[in-house]
């Protein structure tokens, strides 16, 4: 199956308790655009992340306000920041790392909430009902092109107000793989959730291992061939 990407960049989610000490009293966020996800926003306003180390600036807020406020940044911001947040999904914020918030009328320490958001992948109802999935099922997504890899468990998350099914990487990933938003991946059947790309590999013995490596080598060798073959027809076509 083929599934759109969705880069997401660094970016805050706020409690309305947070938002009117960085934007004072009875502030209300300004929706600028709608994202994939048609109940989000981002807005006009902006606020900065502080670390012991540095700062990131003019960061996207992601409206509407929540019950608690989340920050949501890759690894290497993490380390612009000289913090070590972990990676988690949305709203999984028990022991994630602290930061400071600033905003035009005020600061706000955070004492937990900054985290480098895990992939996942947001699934419609119908998606995964045709294809076997389940709320918080594991899948595997592969990518094709010079940078071509395999993300591994990747969580899916099904929901009614899912209109497409998409995978959300951040920046760090999508930079490694090439990609954009927009761009499609194949997703592969794969949904339990104890099994990993990793354990794959390590269920096969040295011997098993070089089978594989000879017959993936004798598939590119004949389809080297069968091209070169297509390419002397055309020539001789040609003249």
């Amino acid at each position: 199956m083929r599934i759109t990407v969705g880069v997401s960049a660094r970016h805050v989610h706020l409690s309305i308790e947070d938002m009117e000490l960085l934007f004072g009293s009875g502030y209300e966020l300004t929706p600028e655009r709608y994202l994939s996800i048609a109940t989000q926003y981002i807005c006009k306003e902006r606020v900065t992340v502080e670390g012991p180390k540095g700062k990131l600036e003019n960061i996207a807020i992601i409206g509407p306000p929540r019950e608690h406020t989340q920050v949501e940044i890759s690894k290497t911001d993490s380390i612009k920041l000289g913090l070590k947040p972990p990676a988690r999904l949305s709203g999984n914020l028990e022991g994630s790392e602290s930061a400071t918030l600033i905003g035009p009328k005020g600061k706000v320490l955070l004492k937990a909430g900054l985290i480098v958001a895990q992939r996942h992948i947001h699934m419609t109802e119908k998606d995964a009902k045709e294809f076997g999935f389940k709320h918080k099922d594991y899948a595997m997504v592969v990518v094709k092109g010079n940078r071509s890899l395999v993300f591994d468990y990747v969580v899916v998350r099904v929901a009614p107000e899912n209109t497409h099914t998409e995978i959300h990487l951040d920046t760090d990933e999508a930079n490694t793989a090439d990609l954009k938003t927009g761009d499609e991946v194949t997703l592969l059947h794969v949904n339990d959730k104890k099994l990993r790309l990793e354990q794959i590999i390590n269920s096969f013995d040295e011997r098993q291992l070089r089978v594989l490596e000879e017959s993936v080598t004798t598939i590119i060798s004949e389809e080297k061939q069968r091209i070169s073959m297509m390419e002397d027809m055309l020539k001789s076509l040609k003249s």
